[in-house]
């Protein structure tokens, strides 16, 4: 992941059992120097495409088709708003059935998880009920129908939805994403990049590169 070369450096005390020298240090980027995209910006859609993730296809994947750069999978990530990959990167068909197995067991994959209602018309063709509103087993509906009384119950009503099902829905969902537009890319890595860089202060040694107090060596 390209993400990581942005990264400024950090020079921190030397804690291995080899060293010898108090005054060794390790380098190693600074993980916590992190960037996210500003909230404010999160709404303004006229600077994102929506982008729909192919089944099966991975963050590089989504940068080497939509900026021509695999590198900038941290970019697609980063405007998409997904922090951890693994929870929020929609899943193959076949990692999404191994989730599941593995979650429910095969023998409940199938179980209801939960009833969501059918649509309900009345005779004259006005919506009474939508569909995919989530109910209990035993809901019933009572409407006046040109002054009749009906009573709505059971399969007529509801239907339920499978552990499987609802996981497949739930893995589709993460499948529609927002991407920043091509036009705003080298400016957004641009200010990137300047975020980064490291102001004056007593651990600064350059504009990429601080170094921690050393704190075992002592003065006598």
């Amino acid at each position: 992941m390209g993400y990581f070369r942005e990264l400024p450096e950090l020079e921190y005390q030397s804690f291995l059992s080899d060293a010898i020298s108090s005054k060794e240090y390790l380098t190693v980027k600074n993980l916590f120097r992190r960037n996210k995209l500003r909230d404010d910006l999160q709404n303004v859609f006229t600077i994102f495409d929506k982008y729909e993730v192919v089944e099966g296809a991975r963050p590089d994947m989504v940068a080497e088709e939509f900026y021509g750069d695999a590198e900038l999978d941290w970019v697609v990530l980063m405007t998409a708003g997904i922090i951890n990959v693994r929870d929020e990167w929609p899943l193959s068909n076949y990692r999404l059935y191994q989730y599941v197995e593995h979650k429910y067991g095969i023998l409940e994959l199938n179980e209801v998880r939960y009833y969501e209602t059918k649509e309900i018309k009345d005779s004259n063709g006005r919506l009474i009920l939508p569909a995919g509103k989530i109910v209990d087993e035993n809901f019933v509906l009572n409407y006046s129908d040109n002054g009749n009384k009906v009573s709505v119950s059971g399969l007529n009503l509801r239907r339920g939805v499978s552990n499987w099902e609802y996981e497949t829905i739930e893995n589709n969902k993460k499948s529609s994403i927002y991407l920043l537009k091509q036009g705003y890319l080298q400016q957004f890595l641009n200010d990137m990049r300047e975020i980064m860089i490291y102001g004056l202060s007593s651990e600064y040694v350059n504009e990429s590169l601080i170094r921690t107090e050393n704190t075992k060596v002592t003065i006598n």
